[in-house]
């Protein structure tokens, strides 16, 4: 076992360490010089290409002075025969450093900022610069050996600490990757704005599920374990969605029907469960619903498979609207309606095709029952307020007009039949 810090101070007794921080100071130089001139700041890129150029302005100083120190302690161990233990403990030092620097860049592209990010950072530096002062004070072989002497044996395998910890840093490494690529496949899809935003929501969670598994699948064979045992894990996981998770299931099989069918597409109005509003979002499992009084529904994706859901703009976004109105006997019918179809034509959002119309319902108890039917091409706007607004229009323009609106009257006659009471 060797001691890079030890063996490093010992280099640091003799002169000819001047080599080896010469060759040191201009490894910095050179790379902090490089990283300069790059410009990564003035390149334009999106998606890939911008986290590429991200990444690499991160890790071109650290990369480039590690470049640097391999290739002089090779020149001084090979020319000059000097002693290189101080450029022995530069290297993985760089190393070190590039790689948390790439790490951090890429946790940042997956997660969310907040509190858990910021957790998983300080345990991934940590668990970095602890293996890394192992490693220069000699003690990491001892270490690895200890982790894979503590172990059992299960059937045919033999399972240690070392092979915990090597299967756990594979799997973060894979899914990392495999979220990032799902990241940068939605973000792509998202762009393409010849697919519908329901196409594109159903094409993107399928590919982050299937890289997903892909990650899985690769992890498994680089810890030793053989991909037949998915078999009995399968088994497994089927009896466990025959007992307890069906429901679960259904609502993903459903959401992923939902989506790739486009029944359903986010945007649209519709009322399932009971419940009326606008579509703002269709997860794997859910579909969230906004009312307009500002009310959200979450309605499980196999409810909208299992059960008949209203939609108001799937085929086609114009909506009906019907304001009923009673006018007095003996107004003049030709003239109310005419003013009933003026008030809808001069509402903002009331469409002229097609063209708003008048129509007598009934004769009433009370008056002549109209109704005045009118479309609106944007029912996400509300319906309520477009019904108040046409509603007063018709109260004014008849007040002006001098046209009742009737109400209900009741005539009460009391008569008495009787005979005066005799002494």
């Amino acid at each position: 076992m060797k001691n890079l810090v030890y063996e490093a101070w010992l280099d640091l007794q003799h002169p000819e360490v001047a080599w080896q921080i010469g060759a040191l100071a201009l490894a910095l130089a050179v790379s902090w010089l490089v990283n300069r001139l790059a410009r990564f700041d003035r390149i334009e890129a999106s998606g890939v290409w911008k986290f590429g150029v991200g990444g690499l302005k991160r890790i071109l100083a650290p990369v480039v002075a590690l470049l640097i120190v391999v290739v002089a302690r090779e020149v001084l161990i090979r020319h000059v025969r000097v002693s290189v233990d101080v450029l022995h403990l530069a290297v993985p030092l760089l190393g070190s450093l590039a790689l948390v620097r790439v790490f951090f860049y890429a946790l940042r592209h997956v997660f969310a900022p907040g509190g858990v990010l910021e957790r998983l950072e300080r345990t991934l530096a940590a668990t970095v610069w602890v293996v890394f002062a192992l490693y220069i004070i000699g003690v990491l072989p001892t270490v690895v050996a200890g982790l894979d002497d503590a172990g059992f044996t299960l059937g045919k395998y033999r399972i240690s600490a070392w092979l915990v910890l090597q299967a756990a840093f594979w799997t973060f490494v894979t899914l990392l990757a495999a979220l990032w690529s799902g990241s940068a496949i939605e973000a792509r899809l998202m762009r393409a704005e010849g697919l519908h935003y329901s196409l594109r929501v159903a094409l993107s969670r399928v590919s982050r599920a299937l890289l997903v598994l892909i990650a899985l699948l690769v992890v498994l064979p680089l810890v030793g374990i053989d991909i037949t045992v998915l078999s009995v894990f399968g088994g497994a996981l089927g009896v466990g969605l025959g007992f307890g998770l069906q429901k679960v299931a259904g609502n993903y099989v459903s959401g992923f029907v939902v989506l790739l069918e486009r029944s359903i597409r986010i945007g649209d109005m519709i009322t399932a469960d009971s419940f009326h509003g606008k579509v703002l979002d269709i997860t794997s499992r859910y579909t969230l619903v906004r009312a307009q009084d500002g009310r959200e529904a979450i309605i499980p994706n196999e409810t909208l498979i299992a059960s008949t859901v209203l939609s108001h703009t799937h085929s086609d976004r114009n909506l009906r609207i019907a304001c009923p109105v009673s006018v007095a006997y003996g107004t003049d019918l030709d003239r109310a309606m005419s003013i009933l179809r003026g008030v809808a034509l001069a509402n903002a959002r009331v469409l002229r095709d097609p063209e708003p119309g008048a129509l007598v319902l009934r004769f009433g108890d009370s008056g002549i029952e109209l109704e005045l039917g009118f479309w609106i091409g944007d029912p996400e706007q509300g319906t309520s307020n477009v019904r108040s607004e046409i509603n007063l229009a018709i109260w004014r323009a008849f007040r002006e007009a001098a046209i009742e609106i009737p109400y209900p009257r009741r005539v009460i006659e009391i008569t008495d039949s009787g005979k005066a009471p005799s002494d």
